[in-house]
């Protein structure tokens, strides 16, 4: 395991604190095939930290991201990275007999995570003692925001349409669902035959989140258009913030990493705005500052030349 601090040579006030980041810790996962990986970053300072569990996209794994784990942790928060089944980076085959079920082995790392928390506050130098269990969210990109979603209340539908199991946990407080996949009315064959999970109820998601969509964001796995990642805003039922970037593609501008291949909408700016929100958004929802999330609205509304467009429900 690995452990590592960047220092900037001076702070100034309200700059972004040192980040402590140790990687990988394994939770033991039994039955999993596979024991899970995880990273965790934290700042090397302040006390009664929140809790931020990502789950990233698909073929990703904890190093990815960088762009928000590294400036949630920077912000005041304890980001958790798990590296799911799906990832490049253990290359389990397609003909894999758990690849079926990955979505909700997918869930299960997370559920595990949230239960190891004490492997992983001790994991990093200097943490123990300052994480805030009562303060937790989820987050992902994509796969990974289908995944957060669950715990807060969503729920796959059969092919019937009747909702599966609940998977919701009551240590989640919130939420940040980043290109999250809406209803399954409109999937690609292709979607219907591999990706069943893709038919979620946003019925029962009932935990506050921020949704944020791409408004170029045209996925293959739907017929339908950009407005099919704004569903779990307008399908789901209050509190819930909906973010819309004009001109974002399912990259959001960058957010899976600096320069990555996958990026076809390069833009520092829409990933800035994304950084800045999202902690507003986090701080606020998770208790610690009331006043965050209203300011950096009334930022991106007094904009001369706004990048997206927030609505709230």
């Amino acid at each position: 395991m690995s452990a590592s601090a960047v220092t900037p040579p001076q702070q100034p006030a309200g700059a972004p604190a040192t980040v402590v980041s140790a990687k990988p810790v394994v939770l033991p996962a039994p039955g999993r095939g596979t024991d899970l990986q995880v990273r965790v970053s934290a700042p090397a300072t302040g006390t009664d930290l929140p809790v931020v569990v990502f789950s990233h996209g698909f073929g990703w794994s904890l190093d990815g991201y960088a762009p928000l784990a590294d400036h949630w942790a920077a912000h005041g928060f304890v980001v958790v990275q798990p590296t799911h089944l799906d990832s490049r980076t253990l290359g389990i085959p397609a003909d894999d007999p758990r690849t079926p079920r990955i979505w909700r082995i997918r869930v299960d790392d997370l559920t595990r995570v949230l239960d190891g928390l004490d492997i992983l506050e001790a994991a990093v130098p200097g943490l123990g003692g300052r994480v805030d269990r009562d303060r937790v969210a989820v987050a992902g990109h994509s796969w990974g925001a289908q995944t957060a979603s669950t715990l807060l209340g969503a729920r796959v539908l059969d092919a019937d349409g009747v909702p599966g199991e609940d998977l919701s946990d009551l240590r989640v407080q919130a939420g940040v669902l980043l290109a999250l996949t809406g209803l399954g009315d409109a999937l690609t064959p292709f979607a219907v035959e591999h990706l069943p999970f893709l038919r979620p109820s946003f019925d029962g998601m009932t935990a506050p989140a921020l949704v944020v969509a791409g408004d170029h964001d045209q996925s293959h796995l739907s017929t339908r258009g950009p407005d099919w990642f704004t569903d779990p805003y307008v399908h789901s039922p209050g509190p819930k913030s909906l973010l819309t970037l004009f001109g974002a593609e399912h990259s959001l501008g960058g957010i899976p990493g600096h320069e990555v291949a996958e990026t076809t909408d390069e833009s520092p700016a829409r990933v800035a705005l994304i950084q800045r929100l999202s902690t507003a958004y986090l701080r606020t929802v998770l208790g610690g500052d009331d006043t965050a999330w209203k300011a950096a609205v009334t930022e991106l509304e007094g904009a001369p030349e706004p990048l997206g467009a927030l609505r709230s429900k």
